[in-house]
């Protein structure tokens, strides 16, 4: 099939490998003459495990290809993906201008008939949006030319994108159009050959559905955080309520990790979003409001737990602090609980020495190391905020010679509180008896 990838940020660049390696020919388009440069010289402008050879691979099989030629764009798939960014707005609510100048596009230049799909996470009407830009435009041409609008969103872990396309759990198409829906079974069909993973919908219950999931994920985070803290008050242990919990079915075990918060481009946004689309439709959404409200506590956490210990003036002070980005596989910094912390230690007075395996932001009056170890160079302690593989098992021995108090905040719960104990360190976790 013929496929155009409208944006070729996270989504769409995942998105338009992942259906080239499955054969198809697809064509990305983006405005940024530069991320397009990138891609045709064979760079990608993210970090995502397995994409970089992805899309290798499709440019050189001349499956993948890249422009920044609208017309040329709209006229090359029967499939034209929208997957551009919808950010938050001053009142929480997703930005449009984007999708809809896409829809515009999309109208001004076609000349036969399309499939729009609406990948990019959007609130419900948007494909109602859609449809009328494009006519509007087709009506301005004077031309009656037949499309579908299908909303399909993504459900694309950071750090695991390429391997949830290729393995989704689930499929969400949102249609009444039954040219539109065959077109997309087809599509998806090689994805899904072991059994149906396709939940063919109204649209607007599956622009819904991508929201309704990204805040049950970010509820059952904010409870854990806020039990860990309740747990630590009343001398409980986190990891044992959490091993207590999850064995029930109908919990489960995922997402009932404590932490120092959530952050990335999804759920903060995505939680603010739907509570305006609550708002707007006279049903506010109290949970999502206290979800919101505890998560941007947790950020605090870490912070408050070093001034706890080394007092609110913290001049003269150096703290290390390990994982820049908001969760490991991926150098994405939106959001990030790291950044909470950082603005906390700088405010109060502290310098700050960072390390990441992979994001290498530039933040003012913040060392960025060039290893672990390196971080450490004459701290007084250390901070742990994202869970990279590289820091599960370090050498305890030279961390604790190298710094000044032999002190670990665990913004992730990765070490053996009794071990530490032992080994001679003040260990500070979330929720576990230190």
């Amino acid at each position: 099939m013929k496929i155009t990838i409208i944006g070729t940020g996270y989504v769409g660049l995942v998105s338009g490998a992942c259906l080239a390696d499955f054969g198809n020919d697809v064509l990305c388009f983006d405005v940024n003459a530069d991320k397009i440069r990138t891609l045709e010289s064979g760079g990608i402008p993210i970090h995502e495990p397995g994409l970089e050879a992805l899309v290798k691979h499709g440019a050189a099989a001349g499956r993948l290809r890249f422009t920044t030629d609208v017309e040329k764009a709209v006229a090359f798939g029967t499939l034209q993906f929208i997957a551009v960014g919808t950010p938050p707005d001053e009142d929480g609510s997703a930005d449009l201008r984007h999708v809809v100048d896409a829809a515009r596009n999309i109208g001004r230049h076609m000349r036969d008939y399309k499939v729009v799909v609406d990948k990019s996470t959007v609130p419900v009407g948007t494909a109602d949006r859609v449809r009328e830009a494009i006519s509007e435009e087709l009506n301005r041409r004077g031309v009656d030319l037949p499309f579908s609008v299908v909303s399909n969103p993504e459900f694309l872990k950071e750090g695991a994108a390429v391997e949830d396309f290729m393995k989704p759990d689930r499929v969400v198409i949102g249609s009444d159009d039954a040219r539109a829906i065959r077109l997309m079974r087809a599509l998806y069909g090689p994805f899904q050959r072991n059994h149906e993973r396709m939940m063919v919908m109204d649209v607007r219950s599956a622009e819904l559905t991508k929201y309704a999931a990204n805040a049950m994920l970010a509820t059952r985070i904010s409870f854990m955080n806020e039990l860990a803290n309740l747990a630590e008050g009343i001398g409980a242990d986190i990891e044992e309520v959490r091993r207590g919990i999850g064995s029930d079915a109908r919990i489960g075990t995922h997402f009932l990790y404590p932490g120092a918060g959530f952050g990335g481009s999804c759920f903060p946004k995505d939680v603010k979003a739907l509570r305006h689309i609550a708002r707007s439709a006279g049903k506010p959404l109290r949970v999502m409001a206290a979800v919101e409200q505890a998560n941007e506590a947790q950020k605090h956490l870490l912070g408050d737990k070093i001034k706890a210990r080394f007092g609110s003036d913290l001049k003269g002070r150096r703290f290390a602090v390990w994982g820049l980005s908001f969760k490991p596989n991926t150098d994405d910094m939106r959001e990030a609980p790291s950044l909470t912390l950082i603005e906390d230690l700088l405010a109060a007075g502290a310098e700050v020495r960072a390390y990441d395996p992979v994001a290498r932001p530039a933040i003012a009056n913040v060392v960025i190391a060039e290893s672990a170890v390196d971080a450490l160079q004459g701290c007084d302690a250390l901070a742990v905020v994202t869970e990279w593989a590289e820091f599960r098992s370090p050498d305890f021995s030279a961390l604790k010679q190298a710094l000044k108090t032999p002190a670990i905040f665990d913004g992730r719960n990765l070490y053996d509180p009794a071990m530490l104990r032992a080994l001679g360190f003040e260990y500070f976790p979330i929720g576990r008896m230190a």
